[in-house]
């Protein structure tokens, strides 16, 4: 085989273009590698014109400090580049560019030119680094014409040039939105098709550059910091409240230190951050602005930069996730603490003033604000770490107090009837098995857990307003309300999901746990993990994970919540991989059991069960099931007459 194929050295021309086609594989990989040399250069204006997608040509014009002769002499050359000297310099990059790959990968794939300094640089395949004199300019301007005319193999793998423009776009939009400071005009075709002004709020250009439709009052600045002088981390986040949403998780975008990146980890911190103010399927739209100590990130691990390493991921996630979670409990809080009708919620100011803080245990080294279109507010969270339930744990502990000793009997007999023809003749057993989701013969745990639930719901009525009516059912699921001037129709398994969730989530302070006849056997992978498990350690005994050192790099799980159905495998994922905090692990296992025990769609309930669940609807602090689906909608009085045509 050696004989027929002996190892060779490729000629220059065949090297060159295969290095290129790892930076440039289309037009809008020239804007983006472009694009970061101009911000690079200290430009406070930056102009991108496209014409033919692109493909025929690419100039973009910027006011930054130029470059001089001896420059423009060698910049097309692999590897020649002035943001680095050593491989020192790799670990505390501070500069988007560094590789010093793209101009010689465009020179080696299109006919480029350069003109600063009074002197003007054309590089190709054919031409090498020819110079001429030329009047001066401010800045650079950097044209790319002709991409892939000398690689027509890789040129028909091209998309149309409309497509290919709107890929340019896209690049320009991800590369502007970082960088609120400078100006930004994107042109194609001759058509000016994005003006960015200079100095806009980190919030006004995330909403102007993607256009959005929805109002710009939906959208929220948050701002978060690992505390210190010279934090390890902070960031500033745009996010949108649960009216803005998506079907998928394209528009959660993460920039660290000026690049986008992907990055699972911090997607599903902001996804988890979310987890029960979205409805179910929906995701959050945000764009997350990373600030990392240059030491403590790698970006030198793909060709375009498109991902990083993170010395310890865990700290950010955390903060971020927590930030976000914090906000919606405290945007939850400011729009049910009256009773508005859907209608009306959107036209209302969002004010934070009135609110008291989610934790009383500030902590001097960490630091949160939240801005909506108004002002910017503190939010006092403490470290990173705090219970996603504490706007309503006073209120379901008392709950608790209240359900100790009640010799109340069961909801499940007092106030339900499941009124089928196929189920007229069941008795109490067989029924609370269903409706309860589980198996057992243990009449007295049924009617047990039954009691608490339904003091639960005796104690929630205690503080329900007195002027609620309740009218009916209304196909099969829902349950029709009267309160001031407004209907209400409540969604009657969300609503009992909710009373259900509070109680689990309210009682895991005192998790009951089952232990482990062969512990799990935990491998960390580095010290960064074993100090992840480490500060861990308190948060999962709460809830039911006891954990133990048994050496560096090995950890033991001696027991675990009784409700977990994982291995061992899942519980390593959620920690290491996924990330997942401590509470949102038992928040899931308390959200799914909810939802199986909780009444279905299609069980018809008697009045005194119906009413009790509407009275208890209106003292819920939050009006959502445990995966963000509203409880109720309202409609008022005035909304309907609307709707009839009435005066």
């Amino acid at each position: 085989m050696s004989e027929k194929n002996p190892v060779k050295s490729l000629n220059p021309e065949v090297a060159r273009k295969i290095a290129a086609g790892e930076v440039i594989d289309r037009p809008n990989a020239i804007i983006r590698e472009l694009m970061d040399n101009s911000i690079d250069s200290g430009a406070t204006s930056i102009t991108v014109e496209i014409a033919g997608g692109g493909i025929d040509k690419i100039r973009i014009l910027d006011n930054g400090c130029g470059m001089t002769k001896e420059d423009l002499q060698n910049c097309a050359r692999p590897h020649a580049t002035s943001k680095i000297s050593t491989e020192v310099d790799l670990m505390n990059l501070s500069t988007l560019g560094f590789r010093g790959e793209a101009l010689a990968s465009i020179a080696a794939v299109a006919r480029l030119s350069i003109i600063s300094g009074g002197w003007k640089m054309r590089a190709s395949i054919t031409e090498d680094h020819i110079l001429e004199a030329v009047a001066p300019t401010q800045g650079t301007i950097v044209q790319s014409e002709g991409l892939f005319e000398n690689f027509p193999a890789r040129r028909q793998f091209l998309k149309r040039n409309a497509t290919e423009g709107l890929m340019c776009k896209n690049t320009f939009i991800e590369k502007a939105m970082a960088r609120p400071d400078i100006a930004f005009r994107f042109i194609q075709d001759g058509q000016t098709k994005i003006d960015l002004p200079a100095n806009q709020s980190i919030k006004d250009r995330f909403i102007l550059a993607n256009s959005y439709s929805e109002a710009p009052e939906l959208f929220y600045q948050l701002s978060n910091s690992s505390g210190g002088e010279t934090p390890d981390w902070s960031f500033d986040l745009v996010i949108g409240e649960p009216a803005v949403s998506r079907s998928n998780k394209k528009e959660i975008n993460i920039y660290t230190n000026g690049r986008k990146i992907q990055e699972y980890s911090l997607v599903q911190a902001v996804e988890y951050g979310g987890q029960g103010f979205f409805p179910n399927g929906t995701y959050p739209v945000a764009a997350v602005f990373i600030k990392v100590r240059p030491d403590l990130v790698d970006f030198n691990i793909h060709p375009a930069k498109k991902e990083a390493r993170f010395y310890d991921i865990s700290a950010l996630h955390h903060g971020l996730s927590s930030t976000i979670k914090a906000f919606f409990q405290q945007y939850t809080y400011a729009n049910f603490q009256e009773d508005k009708p859907t209608d009306e919620i959107r036209n209302q100011e969002f004010d934070f003033k009135s609110l008291h803080p989610l934790n009383s245990n500030n902590s001097e080294n960490s630091s949160n604000s939240i801005s909506s279109n108004t002002e910017s507010v503190s939010l006092n969270l403490s470290k990173p770490s705090f219970n996603s339930m504490s706007v309503i744990e006073d209120k379901i502990s008392n709950y608790t107090k209240k359900s100790i000793g009640t010799n109340s009997s069961p909801i499940y007999e007092r106030h339900i009837s499941y009124k089928t023809s196929q189920t007229n003749n069941q008795n109490l057993s067989d029924f609370r098995s269903k409706y309860l989701g589980i198996k057992t013969s243990n009449s007295k745990e049924l009617s047990d857990r039954a009691s608490l639930v339904q003091a639960a719901l005796d104690a929630q009525n205690d503080q329900a307003p007195a002027k609620v009516k309740y009218i009916g059912p209304c196909l099969g699921t829902f349950l029709l309300a009267e309160k001031n001037n407004c209907l209400y129709i409540i969604d009657q398994h969300a609503v009992h999901e909710r009373i259900l969730f509070d109680q689990l989530m309210n009682n895991q302070g005192q998790a009951s746990r089952q232990a482990l006849l062969i512990p799990y056997k935990i491998h960390t992978e580095s010290k960064s993990q074993d100090n992840q498990l480490e500060k861990l350690k308190e948060q999962l005994s709460k809830i039911g994970f006891e954990t133990k050192k048994v050496s560096d790099g090995e950890w033991e799980v001696t027991s675990i919540p009784d409700r977990w159905t994982g291995t061992e495998y899942d519980f390593r994922t959620l920690i290491f991989v996924k990330h997942v905090e401590p509470q949102e692990i038992i928040r899931s296992i308390a959200a799914m059991t909810a939802c199986k025990a909780a009444v279905k769609d299609g069980y018809i309930l008697d009045d005194q069960a119906a009413t009790k669940l509407v009275e208890a609807a209106f003292t819920l602090e939050d009006p959502h099931c445990p995966h963000g689906r509203p409880i109720y909608t309202v409609i008022s009085r005035e909304k309907l007459f609307e709707l009839v045509k009435r005066t």
